[in-house]
This record gives structure tokens, sequence and C-alpha cells, in this order.
């Protein structure tokens, strides 16, 4: 049986005591038959099986979860070792977060190990896959700059714009790389050959840029219902091919330059039947 008093009538420890004990007579009180001290205890307990637990929640304004969680890691440092037999553990959204961007951070790096692979086994060359690659840190770089200078932070949403950007700006660099290596092997002079790549395809990479950028706007601007959720991933598309866009023009030539300066103009072919091999030459000489 529980029994309810209205809070506005028990307004100090002597009104508790003056409650009667039997409907409509004046005594016995509470107070004759019981004595009232003051304590404090958990409003409410927690269990997990055998194990009795205390949740401490709060709630965030204008703070991301993950400055959050550093926050709370932080305190509980602070605090010092717990008792024995207490453990502490973080729970709520900050483990999906935490694993989510474990996740995504693998994902793209083993996305860039497979392009390079991929991109080695179609020029036969390594020398070239790492030109085509040089451009990636750009993008990151990029990306977060615009992060930053947006206010954003670096969650799911700008994770994935980053992703896409590192896409756009690896086929942008392969449309430079591949004509840049075209060029080299019939002209042979690579610094000629790179010159001549961009001025030929500052166009078509330009275009490309501007048009993802300019798709990318309404969605950066976070206009709109929920439009602020999805904006970092707009912003993060921004950045990164603005940076992607100054890299394959500006550094991806220099980086050719290096690293092709000294290499080979004959086919890679180990077939002796490919003119353009050199073991076709040394078996042609041997056939003298």
């Amino acid at each position: 049986m529980q029994v309810q008093i209205p809070e506005y009538q028990m307004s100090s420890a002597s009104d508790i005591g003056n409650i009667p004990l039997k409907s409509g007579e004046m005594h016995p009180l509470l107070s004759d038959v019981a004595t009232f001290s003051e304590g404090t205890a958990p409003g409410e307990y927690d269990r997990a099986g055998p194990n009795r637990l205390v949740t401490i929640t709060a709630n965030l304004q204008k703070k991301d979860l993950g400055s959050a969680q550093k926050a709370v890691e932080n305190a509980i440092k602070e605090a010092g070792e717990p008792p024995r037999g207490v453990l502490v553990e973080m729970g709520g959204q900050t483990n999906l977060l935490t694993d989510t961007l474990s996740s995504l951070q693998t994902g793209l790096l083993v996305a860039i190990v497979i392009i390079f692979l991929l991109l080695a086994a179609n020029y036969q060359s390594f020398k070239l896959s790492l030109v085509i690659l040089a451009a990636i840190p750009a993008v990151v770089a990029g990306a977060l700059l615009m992060l930053l200078a947006c206010g954003a932070t670096l969650n799911l949403q700008s994770y994935m714009g980053l992703i896409m950007s590192v896409g756009v700006s690896v086929a942008n660099a392969i449309l430079m790389v591949t004509n840049a290596e075209n060029l080299r092997l019939e002209i042979g002079d690579t610094r000629k050959a790179v010159v001549l790549a961009a001025n030929s395809r500052i166009r078509p990479i330009l275009m490309t840029s501007i048009a993802m950028i300019a798709g990318m706007v309404p969605m950066a601007s976070g206009l709109g219902e929920g439009g602020d959720q999805i904006a970092p991933l707009g912003q993060a598309v921004i950045g990164g091919l603005i940076a992607s866009t100054l890299a394959a023009l500006l550094i991806l030539p220099c980086v050719f330059t290096q690293l092709q300066a000294k290499a080979t103009t004959q086919s890679v072919s180990l077939d002796p039947e490919d003119p353009e091999s050199k073991y076709y030459h040394q078996e042609l000489s041997h056939s003298v």
C-alpha cells in the first residue's frame, strides 16, 4: 500500500509528523509512533545480472559527441582509481561512434592499398602508382581545413565526403598521369611531357571538379530542416576537391618529373616479340 500526499502540503519534517494515522481523527499522529531523520540514498538501482549499476547521464549542448567523450574520459582519469570491485565503463552512443570511425579509417586505408595495387598492375610501375596517390594527402588536408573553417567536425558524414573526394581526385590524377606517361614514352622528355599533359588536361580536370563542387554547395550550406546534419559531407567534398585540383595541376607534375626523370622509354614487357620491349632488341642482335 502506498499513500501519497500533495507536495505543497509537505514543506517541512514537522508536516510529515502531523499526518494522522486514522481517517477523520486527529490522533494518533505519525510522529507519535515514528521518528524522522534526514539521509541520502540512491533514487534508483539498476542491475545487469548480479551486478549493480549506477548510471550517470547527461545531455549535450553546442558540443560534439567526440569532444564530450574526451571530456568524460579526462574526468574519469582525474577522479583516480575506483574502489575495489567498482568498474567504470563508457556507454551510450560513444561506443558506436568509436566503432564507426574506426571502421571508416580501416576502409579508407584498405581502399588506398587496393587502388595502389590496381594502378601498379595497370601501369606495371610502382612509381606511377605513387605519383597518383600523392594527391590523397592534399585531399585530406583540404577537407580538414574546410571542416575547420566551417566549424564542423570529423564525423560519419564528413568521412563519407572525404572518401568521395578521394575517389574524384584519384580519377583526375589518373587522367593527368596517363597522358603524361604516354607523352613521355613518345617524345622521351619527362619535363616537356608533363607540361604538355597539364596543358591538355587542365580543362577536363577543372570541369569535373567545378561540377562536383557546384553540386555540393546546396548540401554544404546546411539549409532546410536537418540540413546541418549532412552539411559536413558537402563541406568535406568541396575542401578536398579544391585541394586535389590544385595538387593535380601543380604538385603531381613535380612528383612525376622527379620519379620518372630517369625512367626508361622502353616497354617493360618480357615478351621478346614485342617491338617496344628491350628484350626484342637483344633477341634481334643475337639473331644478327
